[in-house]
């Protein structure tokens, strides 16, 4: 790790550029460099073909990303979060921007950016609460600068939570346009009725017209905006109410079955095994070891 301060006649900043071990390289994701920047001047920054994530927050002034074959205007509290591989550029206005950054990477952080973009994440975006992002960052640069034990571990834990952040960001309703504001109210409701229901016998043709809304649509939607079928929600919450009655009760486990919704035990084994990775019986022993 090194600790960089530059004052030059087109920026002023202050960045540390991170060594990440060995073990953090091939099974975290990592940190590669962290800073802030105060431009002084109009300028304009390009790179390409770089193995890396950038993440960064316009925290005043303004300027420009071109990035993806678009132009894209950017103001004070924006965020920008990219694929360095593409080319890109970022240009301060006359209305000198300041901005916090990090650049990072990992094994699986291809498939992180493309669940992103499948959820409808833009390169750009203007959150709500800007100071979950400025506080993430500021925490990293802390950690990155410290004698701190288990030092990549630490900052895996906050890239993870601005992962995590930048997921629930990316779910993008309103630019769809083919998504009436009633479909969208609908998909709340139906969520909220499987999890309310789930025990209960439950068809896509049933929640079609309870609903009033195109099954085949309904499906589609549902797994944009929710990321599973609802096939596989409705699944997921007998699964997980099965584990509660398996922990922390002694019922027999074709009763557990039926109590959350599955009338066959033998099937409910065979989901259950599947899903968890051990049969429910299994299941139960070992967290019978456990507080």
């Amino acid at each position: 790790m090194e600790d960089y301060l530059f004052h030059g006649n087109l920026v002023s900043s202050s960045r540390i550029l991170y060594t990440a071990s060995k073990f953090a390289k091939s099974s975290l994701i990592h940190l590669q460099e962290v800073g802030t920047l105060k431009a002084k001047a109009p300028h304009t920054s390009s790179r390409d073909g770089l193995s890396s994530y950038l993440f960064f927050i316009i925290e005043s002034g303004k300027g420009e990303l071109k990035y993806g074959g678009k132009t894209y205007n950017l103001q004070t509290g924006d965020c920008v979060f990219i694929d360095c591989m593409l080319p890109y550029s970022h240009t301060t206005s006359k209305d000198l921007w300041k901005l916090k950054w990090l650049h990072f990477q990992g094994t699986n952080m291809d498939s992180i950016y493309q669940k992103y973009i499948e959820r409808g994440g833009m390169c750009t975006f203007h959150p709500d609460n800007l100071s979950h992002y400025i506080d993430i960052v500021d925490d990293i640069y802390d950690i990155a600068s410290s004698d701190v034990h288990v030092k990549d571990m630490k900052i895996y834990e906050k890239l993870t939570n601005l992962l995590s952040l930048l997921l629930e960001e990316s779910w993008n309703p309103d630019i769809s346009n083919d998504i009436p504001s009633s479909k969208k109210k609908n998909l709340g409701e139906i969520r909220a009725f499987l999890e309310n229901h789930y025990t209960e016998k439950i068809t896509l043709d049933m929640l079609s017209k309870k609903f009033f809304i195109n099954k085949f649509y309904m499906t589609r939607i549902f797994k944009e905006q929710y990321g599973t079928t609802i096939t596989a929600y409705i699944l997921e919450l007998r699964i997980t109410r099965a584990k509660h009655f398996l922990r922390f009760s002694d019922m027999p486990i074709d009763e557990i079955s039926r109590l959350v919704g599955i009338d066959d035990a033998n099937y409910f084994s065979r989901i259950f095994k599947k899903i968890e990775g051990i049969s429910p019986a299994s299941y139960r022993k070992d967290w019978a070891k456990s507080l």
